[in-house]
């Protein structure tokens, strides 16, 4: 009887293994080639990814505690545990950066930033810090930030100051909305625009279009009062008044008849001391010792 041997299908399943763990080797080489590579790229030293990695695993840690803690129903424990655990890990505030700061003083930003020393960056309450900025005057706009491990970045969009507003015992700097920024001294506000008048704070805007229509009289304004809470009355670098009538397309069409008539007869620097043009058509010129004149305006 003839004896069967079957050595064919052994030899088969050995090569069949060998070309398995031949393909499993230059998987891995590849794999390990293509990690390299990619390690190389990043822009990060060894310690730096350990650092990162670290971060990464005490941060997952972190929200565990936390997601365990508030199905137990106690997120205050939670808070806490990921709060130390952010401590130990040197994740606190030690730093402040500020930018944006040009005229403000910049201590009253620390101020109310640096009460976070040595908080956790986890407990750092990011809108309470932008509101406490916000009280400040001269804060138009703030941007607060986390910069790990331990920095609290602090971007001010800080107000310009355009004015000073005269009260009955001082000056204060103002913006081009009518804030007030601080109290300025008659000296620092030199050279300044002066605006006066009750409720003046609040006209600010439409002040600023209405010299807008007649630039080239702009800087010579020098004072601005606002009168009974409806009219504007400009004094220039002479000393010279004028009068405009209430009304905002009114005044600004008065202001820009002055700015010709000036040009044709150079009333600015000259012997009249006050214009009054609150009457549509007509200029009424003042000049101290003389009766007053009054001019009729073409056009009107």
């Amino acid at each position: 009887m003839a004896t069967v041997k079957r050595k064919a299908k052994g030899v088969r399943r050995s090569a069949a293994a060998r070309s398995r763990a031949t393909t499993a080797r230059r998987a891995k080489a590849t794999t390990g080639s293509m990690l390299d590579s990619a390690m190389a790229i990043l822009p990060f030293t060894q310690e730096q990814l350990q650092r990162i990695f670290l971060a990464m695993i005490l941060g997952g840690a972190a929200v565990l505690a936390w997601f365990v803690a508030s199905l137990a129903g106690v997120p205050a424990m939670a808070n806490q545990q990921i709060a130390g655990l952010a401590s130990d890990a040197g994740f606190e505030v030690r730093r402040v950066q500020v930018t944006g700061v040009d005229r403000m003083n910049e201590l009253k930003i620390y101020e109310r930033v640096l009460s976070e020393h040595n908080t956790p960056m986890t407990s750092v309450d990011l809108e309470t810090i932008r509101g406490r900025l916000l009280e400040l005057s001269w804060v138009k706009d703030a941007r607060v930030s986390r910069q790990l491990p331990d920095m609290i970045v602090v971007d001010i969009v800080e107000r310009k100051a355009h004015a000073a507003l005269r009260k009955a015992d001082r000056l204060v700097l103002i913006d081009p909305e009518g804030v007030e920024l601080e109290p300025i001294s008659r000296g620092n506000a030199k050279g300044m625009l002066v605006i006066a008048g009750p409720g003046a704070g609040k006209q600010v805007a439409e002040l600023t279009k209405l010299l807008d229509a007649a630039p080239a009289l702009k800087p010579q304004v020098t004072e601005a009062e606002w009168i009974g809470n409806r009219r504007w009355n400009l004094t220039f670098s002479t000393d010279q008044v004028l009068a405009l009538p209430q009304g905002d397309d009114e005044s600004a069409a008065a202001l820009v008849s002055f700015a010709t008539l000036d040009g044709r007869n150079r009333l600015l620097g000259g012997k009249v001391a006050h214009i009054d043009m609150r009457v549509p058509g007509r200029v009424h010129l003042r000049v101290p010792g003389r009766a007053e004149q009054v001019l009729e305006m073409e056009g009107n």
